[in-house]
């Protein structure tokens, strides 16, 4: 609720992405003070969807410097914003029937109504932000201690880069953030029942209940909490010294070649990740491999993998946070379950147990099946809130192929048209509200459903970005883990 609060405020108040919404309170512990270290990490090899991790240790530059001079102190501050925001949604839902029988005739009447408010008051934010010019001066001709601890674990990993911050928004005095969901829904039904006993009779019973569920949480943020920022990064030399990338992200450690000593301008992490030209479907053919893995597990094992991320995906930050750990795990490292609360906790240690109840001690298995789940976590985060959440309504085996129907459909290119007499599609023709589902859903990833009498034709919107992927990988993540295995590709 936190970090969706903040990002909710920065859509608004800085429309073009510089600032870094900071993910949970536990950061505000002295890590993001101005010119703190901050390692970035950046997405994997090929999974350029990914959003950069920042991980701090408490560590500021001149902790990371081999001169006992402190550095300077000196920044300014200014207003950032005043702001404030109340988000509600509502959704009412209808629907009445009649069920004839041999004996009996039913009639139902069903109503559900499902209200969300979100009241956002972070007040006036403050922003920080250190004298570049001054910073630079200060910085003339020094050398970053490379035997510090952080500095020496940092340069090994291949997606590391070192930051300092240099700018960051907090708030000015307490302030309350507050979520109130409100569900309710009723159900009449009258049965009219006959009984021949020489003569014939008729009855009927009438039956009715409902059912409210109310649940508020409030909490309140600290004067002086840090709730976004921003970072400069390094281009590390062997020897110690380091430039400030002052005009693009293009920092990382300087490598040695193999052969011919050392790469002047060769910076680990310094690719540039240009995806205009997007080519969903070689993108699809090149993971199909991890979507396989998960797929000839074992039927129970497949069936609480997929209960498990289907409860996940009804909180936003249990994604974010799981994908977290696994980014971690899949690297080897032994992830801080401390800083993740009861719930997520839990979470993490039911797949860990389930991988390893399936691999045994086969390191390399587990690996992969490690990294086929985190690649499934990893594109939900990255979806749209109303995406994410339409998504896990949809969690269905039936859903779920029909999806796959309609991801391969856009897969194959705009103006794609997919007949609805398929089987597959059964479950959209026939049920409008899973058709709707399915509309919304593909809406929140810039993709256009279209029905046209028996067909229904994909099209993708301007500009769509990254969205219609990262639905892809977990709509086909999701259905490698639905009983019956795969939809053949051309059916």
């Amino acid at each position: 609720m936190f970090s969706t609060a903040i990002k909710s405020m920065l859509k608004e108040a800085d429309y073009q992405g510089g600032l870094i919404p900071v993910s949970s309170l536990n950061d505000n512990s002295g890590k993001l003070d101005l010119l703190s270290v901050i390692v970035k990490i950046r997405p994997r090899m090929g999974w350029f969807w990914q959003k950069p991790k920042y991980r701090s240790r408490g560590f500021t530059l001149s902790d990371v410097l081999p001169e006992d001079s402190p550095l300077f102190s000196s920044f300014k501050k200014t207003d950032f914003v005043d702001y404030s925001r109340i988000f509600g949604d509502k959704t009412e839902m209808k629907a009445d029937g009649k069920v004839d029988g041999l004996f009996a005739d039913i009639e139902l009447n069903v109503s559900m109504n499902c209200s969300y408010k979100q009241d956002s008051s972070f007040g006036k934010l403050k922003k920080e932000e250190i004298e570049l010019t001054t910073l630079l001066n200060h910085l003339k001709e020094k050398r970053l201690d490379m035997t510090h601890p952080l500095i020496k674990q940092s340069c090994v990993k291949p997606r590391a880069v070192l930051c300092v911050l240099t700018e960051r928004i907090v708030t000015s005095h307490p302030c309350r953030v507050t979520q109130k969901i409100l569900n309710s829904g009723k159900i009449w039904a009258m049965e009219k029942f006959f009984i021949d006993l020489s003569t014939f009779g008729k009855a009927s019973l009438k039956q009715s209940g409902s059912k409210e569920t109310d649940s508020m949480v409030s909490f309140q943020i600290p004067e002086n909490t840090v709730i976004a920022f921003s970072l400069i990064e390094l281009q590390v030399k062997l020897n110690g010294m380091f430039d400030l990338c002052l005009f693009s992200n293009n920092g990382g450690f300087e490598q040695v070649k193999p052969h011919d000593g050392m790469e002047e301008d060769a910076f680990r992490g310094s690719i540039s990740d240009d995806n205009s030209l997007l080519d969903l479907n070689k993108q699809m053919e090149k993971l199909s491999d991890q979507f396989q893995l998960l797929s000839v597990l074992p039927s129970e094992t497949r069936s609480s993998l997929l209960q498990l991320l289907r409860n996940m995906m009804k909180n936003r930050e249990e994604v974010s946070a799981m994908e977290s750990v696994l980014d971690q795990m899949c690297d080897g490292e032994t992830p801080n379950l401390g800083n993740l609360r009861e719930s997520e906790r839990r979470t993490v240690q039911a797949i860990v147990d389930i991988v390893l109840n399936s691999v045994g001690e086969d390191k390399e298995t587990r690996s992969s099946l490690l990294s086929a789940i985190h690649l499934i976590v990893s594109a939900m985060d990255e979806m749209t809130d109303e995406g994410l959440s339409v998504l896990e309504s949809c969690c269905r085996p039936p859903v779920l192929k029909a999806l796959q129907m309609l991801v391969q459909c856009v897969a194959a290119g705009s103006g794609e048209t997919i007949s609805l007499r398929d089987t597959h599609l059964t479950v959209l023709t026939e049920e409008e509200e899973e058709y709707r589902r399915a509309e919304s859903l593909f809406d929140n990833s810039n993709v256009i459903l279209k029905r046209e009498e028996d067909t229904l034709r994909t099209e993708m919107k301007d500009q769509p970005g990254q969205l219609p992927l990262v639905m892809s990988i977990a709509v086909m993540g999701l259905v490698s883990l639905v009983r019956g295995g795969w939809i053949p590709r051309h059916h």
